[in-house]
């Protein structure tokens, strides 16, 4: 019989158990929640599930905004050993169908305002799930009556858990069925032995809860050892993200390389106070290099680059607070092993781009109701990704991008990350995705997709100059045959760049469109620090 393992106990459970029930484990601009009042509620919450038929391994479905009804509700379903199905609220109707006929499950909690495309979504469809809605005074009347004193389900470390989701840029996001040890394998690993989160640490994110990358940072790291999680549910943008670090004094802040972006480009950007920080982490997408140095200039906070995936739950290779080294990933974290692999699974050498392999204790049980993909991407204790990264002498990793992103130009690999990362150190360009079109003749070409720092009119020559900037710092294959200015670069379900859509030509761009051969007959190529 495998060892019970509830991490409703491991992260809230043991805290009152311990006696730590009188800190403050959430702060919001509601205030704060002790951890004895999270306890409870998620008893009530729990509860109120078991009323309604649910039990261990059910599936219950989360798609509430970040506060303290979210962190009561994912640790009550944990509770009973039912499983969190996790998605962001703000999906549309079509998104909100797919999730529900997907994942089958038989409750889902949400709030008033998305009952009516939940409601839509579930019609037409043959899938039984009770839609709960929180939040209200009613509801709030119904829960406050409610026998909170519900015992922990004893689940296995091998029993599901969460289901977290695939990003879904090239199709319908993949549900990961992780179990109770991944999360608390990946928590001790990361989260205390990498980030040294401790009971003082108060953590802030900027990716909602729904992610799982934030899951952990801010609420399973943070409550494994009594520190305190703060949570907002409002969009967050640069102002939002500085008021809150002044109001609430963070001391871990949970980053990606969008908000990296927009802080550093913030015009009070000099001005802001962010004392409170030790650190910020950085995942989600790569980090470019030159952003890290602005970064640095202006902050000189450690800013931890890493990555992870859905597949082990979390981040296995990071830089650490005392040893950052901008443009890599950083090494692997102790208790992971990593290698970068051809495809018949032998190592690279040292430097060469290879796909990655990671195994770990943290590994998924596989991806649900795919045993064809789950057989191709999990074998041996390894999880195969699409990531491709290389090594170098001292083991510090560097991130290629993703193996389907990879573009074929001239009979020659171009890693889009290294033309994005090009381009970004020009001025004028504060955003940029590239990604394949294909030509009428069928041939593949690069293309970016810009928001630059000023207005594009027609007729500008940034475009042009664009070019130019890229074939002077890379090989001369390399530069974007078009160059496309936008007002956003579309989103997938978890914030990161769509890039499916923009390859497929499903928006507009917000200006001038330049297509064409090269502006001019290639200059020698010179070194990449240096201005043409």
């Amino acid at each position: 019989m495998h060892d019970t393992l509830n991490i409703f106990n491991h992260f809230l459970g043991d805290r009152v158990g311990e006696g730590q029930g009188h800190r403050r484990a959430l702060l919001t601009d509601r205030g704060a929640t002790t951890y004895d009042e999270v306890f409870e509620a998620s008893g009530r919450f729990a509860r109120l599930l078991q009323e309604a038929g649910i039990g261990p391994g059910d599936r219950v479905l989360i798609a509430l905004p970040d506060g303290e009804d979210y962190v009561a509700a994912l640790f009550g379903i944990l509770r009973l050993g039912a499983v969190v199905v996790m998605v962001n609220p703000q999906l549309s109707v079509e998104q909100i169908r797919y999730f529900l006929t997907y994942t089958e499950p038989k409750a889902a909690l949400i709030t008033s305002n998305v009952e009516a495309p939940f409601t839509e979504a579930l019609s037409g469809i043959a899938v039984e799930c009770a839609l709960t809605v929180t939040g209200t005074p009613e509801f709030k009347d119904r829960l406050s009556v409610l026998n909170p004193d519900v015992p922990a389900y004893p689940t296995s470390a091998n029993d599901p858990a969460v289901f977290l989701f695939s990003g879904g840029t090239t199709g319908h996001p993949k549900g990961v069925v992780q179990t109770h040890g991944s999360f608390k394998n990946t928590t001790s690993l990361y989260g205390q032995g990498t980030l040294g989160i401790g009971p003082e640490d108060v953590t802030l994110s900027v990716p909602k809860l729904f992610f799982g990358y934030a899951t952990g940072t801010n609420l399973f790291f943070p409550f494994s050892v009594g520190a305190t999680s703060v949570l907002f549910d409002e969009r967050c943008t640069a102002d939002v993200l500085f008021n809150r670090i002044l109001k609430f004094r963070p001391t871990v802040l949970i980053n990606v390389p969008t908000m990296v972006n927009s802080l550093v480009s913030h015009p009070q950007a000099d001005s802001k106070d962010l004392s409170s920080l030790r650190l910020s982490t950085s995942a989600g997408e790569a980090l470019p290099v030159e952003l890290h140095r602005r970064w640095d200039d202006l902050f000189g906070l450690p800013l931890l680059d890493g990555l992870g995936t859905a597949e082990m739950w979390h981040i296995f290779i990071s830089n650490r607070p005392d040893d950052v080294q901008p443009g890599t990933l950083g090494r692997v974290v102790d208790g992971f092993e990593v290698r970068a692999c051809n495809p018949d699974g032998t190592r690279v050498k040292t430097g060469d781009v290879g796909t990655m392999r990671v195994r770990g204790d943290s590994l998924a049980l596989g991806y649900w109701r795919d045993e064809e993909k789950t057989a191709a991407a999990f074998k041996d204790g390894w999880f195969i990704s699409g990531d491709m990264i290389s090594f170098d002498e001292q083991g510090y990793v560097t991130y290629a991008g993703r193996s389907d992103d990879m573009l074929k130009i001239s009979g020659k690999w171009l890693s889009p990350k290294e033309l994005e990362n090009c381009l970004l150190q020009h001025e004028a360009v504060r955003e940029v995705a590239v990604v394949g079109i294909p030509t009428q003749d069928g041939l593949i070409k690069p293309s970016a997709f810009i928001i630059a720092e000023r207005i594009v009119e027609d007729g500008d020559p940034l475009a042009s100059e664009l070019q130019r900037w890229a074939q002077d710092r890379l090989e001369p294959y390399k530069y974007p045959r078009s160059v496309h200015f936008m007002e956003d670069l579309p989103r997938t379900h978890l914030g990161k760049v769509d890039r499916g859509r923009l390859a497929r030509g499903e928006l507009a761009p917000r200006g001038q469109v330049h297509v064409g051969p090269p502006p001019r007959p290639r200059a020698p190529l010179i070194s990449r620090g240096r201005s043409p």
